[in-house]
């Protein structure tokens, strides 16, 4: 008996160990095989428009405005209190966040009406390099990187001659374009699988757009601002074809719902997401819905972006409901800074949306670039931390591909990204030593440390209101030479210290000179 219970006992250890040994295989080829069968994080970037660093209660214990759901982002996130975009206003911004590479490389200026894409052939995008990886990837909300529209355009078709103002204008009409046809260059050529938006929402035309086709033909022309009714500011909005009861209140409430429709429909795929959410708030024209009226005591703006928060905390509702939160990364940030309608909100709610920094939107001055930055990246960056380390929108190429393990190209790829992943695990306190800004070709702002260069004739672009200056205590001349500001201890740039220190100032015009020059400024790429 006592014979026959070892060789049962050895018998059953032999299977334990046959059974341990297939495991121990398993995962020694799942260790091998870099984890290939996991699903890589989803990513979600959400993306504001002319949104101030200061109107964010997370930002500005001071704001006027409630943002509970960024807040509650902010909560969960890394945010950083160094972060910029490329320029001062839109499309470049997006250019640069897209590919990684500074927008003045190659242009300037936003697309205009009708305006062609701004993406060349070869330029390797953000969600060209997901797809890569097996990303399914989608673009909803504000595009504003051009389109081929001369492809659909009727050439027999002659625009019309009409009065704006004092001028005179060519004006194209909906029968100037065969709307059945597909239009190329967008963001289905650039590395989406889908798209839905109106392109712009203040440039024509006044009509949805999914993947590569406008949902319904525009049949009139939106000639005038009385055509709807504004909150605050001017209507902004550029003349040209329209589909007859076009409503742009409808914008937030209709990308939303595709939004979150998009996130739950995910969640039934075993490939990983790539979101891009471009808003089109709290741009002009400020169009809160009625239902967010008075929701903030910062006027209709305010309530403009409780709105946007409000479509924000949906999106993220759906991620938690969907059960990908927890392996989404999220990124918040905004192409620029607050319109110049700012002044007159701060003149009369006592609100300053670019708080606490000078300047505004197109302006080289902080408040036209220094932007709100959250990344929330579940079990890499520490909930509630805090980072002033600098940072761009460039440096998100860099870091995704570092992320899903793809090797950047040197050439036509990503040369000015940073990848923030060591500073996202709190391996290091700074990536980005530098950054160069740039919203006009004769004016830049070049950050080395804690210190700024400002070189044109003025750091303002947009417009100069002498009475905020005047009552947050700005000098009354503004300076024509190159100014030096040190943030550290002049966050507000009001203290033009270049002629204390003159060869600070020649050293760092030689080395932004030396970036503009050389084509890149990636680590990667200097090796």
């Amino acid at each position: 008996m006592y014979q026959w219970r070892c060789r049962l006992a050895v018998k059953r250890d032999l299977v334990v160990s046959k059974t341990m040994i297939v495991q121990l295989s398993a995962v020694f080829w799942i260790f091998l095989l870099g984890g290939a069968w996991a699903k890589q994080p989803n990513v979600l970037i959400l993306y504001a428009d002319d949104l101030g660093f200061g109107d964010l209660g997370c930002y500005n214990d001071e704001s006027k405005i409630p943002t509970p759901n960024l807040d509650r982002l902010a909560r969960e996130s890394m945010r950083f209190t160094d972060g910029h975009s490329s320029s001062g206003i839109c499309t470049p911004s997006r250019f640069a966040l897209l590919t990684g590479r500074h927008h003045w490389r190659d242009f300037h200026g936003i697309v205009n009406v009708f305006g062609n894409s701004v993406f060349k052939p070869e330029r390797l995008t953000l969600p060209e390099m997901l797809k890569e990886k097996g990303y399914k990837t989608a673009a909803i909300g504000k595009w504003h990187l051009g389109w081929d529209w001369e492809a659909i355009r009727k050439k027999e078709v002659k625009a019309t001659t009409v009065q704006d103002g004092k001028r005179k204008k060519q004006q194209l009409g909906p029968e100037a374009f065969d709307w059945s046809k597909s239009i190329p260059n967008g963001p289905l050529d650039h590395g989406f699988d889908y798209y839905f938006g109106d392109t712009v929402i203040n440039f024509p035309p006044y009509c949805w757009i999914e993947n590569d086709k406008v949902v319904k033909a525009p049949d009139t022309v939106m000639q005038t601002s009385k055509w709807k009714t504004i909150k605050e500011g001017n209507w902004e909005c550029r003349p040209g074809p329209m589909v007859t009861g076009w409503d742009p209140y409808e914008n937030i409430p209709t990308t939303t719902k595709k939004g979150v429709e998009y996130i739950k429909s995910a969640a039934k795929s075993e490939e990983p997401f790539f979101l891009y959410f471009a808003y089109p708030a709290p741009h002009a024209p400020i169009i809160p819905n009625d239902e967010f009226d008075g929701k903030s005591k910062a006027g209709a703006y305010g309530d403009f972006v409780y709105e946007t928060d409000h479509s924000i905390g949906q999106l993220l509702k759906a991620l938690q409901e969907s059960g990908q939160a927890d392996d989404t990364i999220v990124i918040f940030s905004a192409d620029n800074g607050p319109e110049h309608y700012a002044y007159a909100r701060d003149q009369k709610f006592d609100h300053w949306s670019a708080h606490p920094f000078r300047g505004l939107k197109r302006d080289i001055y902080e408040g036209g670039h220094h932007v709100p930055f959250l990344i929330k990246y579940p079990g890499v960056t520490k909930a509630g931390s805090v980072s002033e380390a600098l940072i761009s929108q460039i440096d998100i190429m860099a870091t995704l591909a570092s992320v899903v393990d793809y090797k950047l190209p040197k050439k036509n790829a990503a040369e000015d990204s940073h990848d923030l992943l060591p500073l996202l695990k709190g391996e290091v306190d700074s990536v980005r030593k530098s950054h160069i800004h740039n919203t006009y070709p004769d004016s830049w702002a070049y950050r080395e440390g804690d210190w700024v260069l400002v070189v044109g004739k003025s750091g303002y672009r947009s417009r100069v209101d002498k009475k905020w200056e005047e009552k947050h205590g700005y000098p009354k001349v503004e300076s024509k030479t190159p100014k030096l500001f040190n943030l550290k201890k002049d966050m507000g740039q009001r203290n033009d210290i270049a002629g204390q220190h003159p060869g600070k100032v020649k050293a760092m015009q030689a080395a932004m000179m030396k970036i503009r020059g050389q084509g890149y400024s990636a680590p990667r790429l200097a090796r």
